[in-house]
């Protein structure tokens, strides 16, 4: 499913701090297959207003937390089952580790999914410490930049410090390795959007984290999320 071949060290670009843009993971059926079938069970909302950072989206578990297992695999289409056995792969975090110049082959791991409806966002921010590197893949066959949603790379703590502007399209993909600098936003969904944006991160932990999205004890109520 992933062309592996994509995520080369090339790809990595240092400023404003380490990161990479990466297009045409999947061949041209399979990205069909998956904006077709992206998940729409087991969701929680996330959100919070006021703190470090503000944010607003649901989001679905896909692989768990440092043990490799694909969650409600029963909901995903074959398409997704297949994108997340790879995500899981020792190949992918072999390709990883090889692009980021860390190694993610041992460090604890899990794969989420996001629905970004109307009003949705993720204010400026680095990641939190806990993090190495981030993997962001989109999922949406179509999408116009008036309506927000896209993933903006920053030069500091300022949301018009854009240096680079990514939209959610199936097959985009971008690689964030943590740091003290590493600032970015994803634009808020405008009102009125007919279409969720729609994506999915891999991140790697550092070695004794526990995942921020499913702390230990969560006992959020899941729902289904029935936007187009």
């Amino acid at each position: 499913m992933l062309d592996l071949s994509r995520l080369t060290p090339a790809a990595l670009t240092t400023h404003p701090f380490s990161w990479a843009q990466i297009d045409k993971l999947y061949s041209v059926e399979d990205g069909a297959a998956l904006a077709a079938s992206f998940p729409h069970d087991h969701f929680k909302t996330v959100s919070g207003y006021g703190g470090e950072k503000n944010y607003d989206y649901e989001a679905r578990a896909l692989v768990g937390m440092g043990t490799g297992t694909i969650v409600f695999p029963e909901a995903l289409s074959e398409a997704w089952l297949r994108l997340a056995q790879d995500l899981g792969s020792a190949a992918y975090r072999e390709a990883m580790s090889h692009l980021s110049g860390i190694d993610l082959r041992s460090v604890p791991m899990e794969v989420n999914v996001f629905h970004y409806g109307p009003g949705a966002s993720l204010g400026a921010h680095p990641d939190l410490p806990d993090k190495l590197v981030t993997h962001i893949l989109y999922f949406n066959e179509s999408w116009d930049r008036n309506d927000g949603g896209c993933l903006n790379i920053l030069q500091r703590n300022d949301p018009s410090a854009v240096v680079a502007e990514i939209e959610p399209l199936v097959g985009n993909s971008a690689i964030l390795v943590r740091s003290d600098n590493s600032w970015h936003a994803v634009t808020p969904v405008v009102n009125g959007c007919h279409c969720s944006r729609r994506s999915l991160t891999a991140t790697f932990y550092r070695p004794g984290s526990v995942s921020s999205l499913w702390p230990p004890g969560d006992s959020a109520e899941l729902h289904g999320y029935l936007r187009a």
